[in-house]
């Protein structure tokens, strides 16, 4: 990385990065309304899977992209 230290990210990288940590935070909210809004408990506990995938997923891109900072 040319003109700062290795830590730092391209602008274009670092938007890209940006725009899917808001995609994991959408994601993670819509399938935490639709487990609870679920009657079927093996729906509900997809839903609960899928939305804890996407709170991990969150907490990932935001660790890698502070250490970036």
């Amino acid at each position: 990385m040319a003109n700062s230290t290795d830590k730092q990210l391209h602008a274009k990288n670092l938007d890209i990065l940006k725009d899917q940590l808001e995609h994991e935070a959408l994601l993670n909210k819509k399938f935490s309304q639709y487990a609870s809004q679920c009657t079927d408990n093996q729906l509900k506990n997809l839903c609960n899977e899928a939305c804890n995938i996407h709170k991990q997923n969150f907490n990932n891109l935001k660790t890698y992209l502070d250490s970036h900072q």
